[in-house]
């Protein structure tokens, strides 16, 4: 009999391909739904972390930039790479005044494991409703997509990314939040 995760996976990776085939984007609109505007506010969440926090609100990052990055599931190929390179680069991002948050849809036991499995210190938080993922434009029936926001100190939309390469993703992520960095200086 074959596992949900296993089938999951396959499904993703299978979705994720397809996707990837199409390659269609529109500027404002995204898989997963209508995107927030940048240089608006940063839609607020409130959502449970694995840090043994409880839950971490954005307002909780003021003064702060934030890399909110969104993903679909814990242990699986892409999801790991991406969270690897976020993990590797996250000296660099702390250096910066950055915080680096994960979203999925997986809950705070899986994202806790995860996070023990691939040594993750940056909080990953559990969009179980998918509501946060909807308010981003970044969910998909019950997962959320592979998008990333930039949020600047004062809780606005700075940079959206919404063709992710899991491999490169952080470097390009770095990039743009240096540019925006200096072009606020």
């Amino acid at each position: 009999m074959i596992s949900r995760r296993y089938f999951l996976t396959i499904f993703l990776a299978s979705v994720f391909t397809f996707i990837n085939w199409l390659n269609f984007t529109p500027t404002a609109q995204a898989l997963g739904g209508k995107l927030p505007e940048i240089n608006q506010p940063a839609p607020e969440f409130t959502l449970p972390t694995n840090t043994g926090d409880g839950e971490i609100s954005l307002t909780d990052y003021r003064g702060q930039w934030v890399v909110l990055y969104f993903y679909p599931q814990d242990f699986t190929s892409g999801c790991t790479i991406e969270a690897r390179r976020f993990q590797q680069d996250l000296p660099k991002y702390l250096q910066k005044n950055t915080q680096i948050i994960g979203v999925s849809a997986d809950d705070v036991n899986s994202h806790q494991e995860f996070c023990d499995s691939e040594g993750l210190k940056f909080p990953l938080l559990a969009d179980v409703t998918g509501n946060v993922s909807k308010a981003y434009g970044s969910w998909m029936n019950f997962f959320s997509m592979r998008h990333t926001f930039i949020i600047d100190p004062q809780g606005t939309l700075r940079e959206i990314f919404v063709k992710v390469n899991p491999t490169v993703h952080s470097q390009e992520v770095f990039a743009a939040l240096e540019k925006l960095q200096q072009a606020s200086s």
